[in-house]
């Protein structure tokens, strides 16, 4: 091989080293293409209009209260809040330990907000269906009175039959005459028991008859 041979491979050697190394330069100092992260699931229109509410069912060992947590459609809770409540409590619970205590066939006439008592009323298969007693009777009361007041802006429930005040249940235990005011987690069993129900509009408590004469 003759020395111009042997300069000419060298040049040709270098310029292809020069070459690669500025490629690779360029891919070093090139700014990285950012991922594009894609949800797994896109949220719907519906799902986006949804709300939780709190519903009172009773557990069917304890005979208690207990509260459970529903997805509702904003747009019909805030369209018809008080009667949206009472079709969903109608409806059995989602947790198998509870159950649903408004009598069957219930039809709910009219729901209205005055002041801050909703003046709830319903068809008279709310007492006729009823099987009666006064845990029964509290259990079912208090479902929607404690439901209903998860609302910001009600203090207690007025209940009417057929638009008519001061009903009762069929066996006089328990009677609409006054509003019901929520019970507290703090109230004893045995104070539901003897239907204590404190009056909205005059604080005095009444207490219902245990034993009808």
């Amino acid at each position: 091989m003759n020395k111009k041979t042997f300069i000419l491979i060298a040049i040709i050697l270098l310029i292809a080293i020069i070459g690669i190394g500025g490629y690779l330069l360029l891919q070093n100092n090139k700014e990285p293409e950012a991922n594009e992260i894609k949800p797994a699931e896109e949220i719907s229109d519906e799902q986006m209009r949804q709300t939780i509410v709190t519903l009172y069912y009773q557990n069917k060992e304890t005979k208690e209260l207990i509260p459970e947590g529903r997805m509702v459609d904003a747009k019909a809770l805030l369209t018809d809040p008080y009667t949206t409540l009472i079709h969903l409590l109608l409806e059995q619970p989602k947790n198998e330990k509870l159950q649903a205590v408004i009598p069957n066939g219930t039809r709910v006439l009219k729901a209205e907000l005055k002041g801050d008592i909703v003046y709830l009323d319903l068809s008279k298969e709310f007492i006729d269906n009823h099987t009666g007693g006064m845990e029964a009777e509290n259990a079912t009361i208090y479902s929607i009175v404690n439901t209903l007041a998860e609302l910001n802006e009600v203090n207690s429930v007025k209940i009417l039959i057929n638009g008519k005040e001061n009903q009762s249940f069929k066996d006089e235990k328990i009677n609409f005459k006054n509003a019901f005011i929520k019970i507290n987690k703090q109230q004893s069993k045995e104070e539901n028991k003897n239907n204590t129900i404190e009056n909205k509009e005059n604080k005095n408590t009444i207490k219902n008859e245990t034993n009808k004469q």
